[in-house]
């Protein structure tokens, strides 16, 4: 689970200005945290189809913000991913 300290804090990082959240890289930052506290779940709890499925969406729309912002602006998706560590 995301507290509301720790969302403050990954907008305030990756925010183009302050309290942008509509952005494609605080909305992707956002997301990855979801997702890794989402996988975390997952490993103590195998069996939980319903978060699987879930994670698997969250997947499905931050590669398409990521596809987008490396259309829009290949720098900022590069750095993005740098400070991610999405792509090895």
């Amino acid at each position: 689970m995301i507290t509301k300290e720790n969302r403050a804090e990954t907008i305030k990082k990756y925010a183009k200005k302050p309290g942008d959240t509509g952005c494609a890289e605080t909305q992707v930052a956002l997301i990855t945290e979801r997702i890794k506290s989402i996988s975390g779940h997952l490993k103590g709890n195998k069996k939980d189809y319903a978060s699987q499925l879930g994670l698997l969406r969250l997947v499905g729309q931050r590669r398409r913000l990521l596809n987008f912002l490396k259309k829009k602006d290949l720098a900022a998706y590069g750095t993005l991913v740098k400070q991610l560590d999405l792509r090895k």
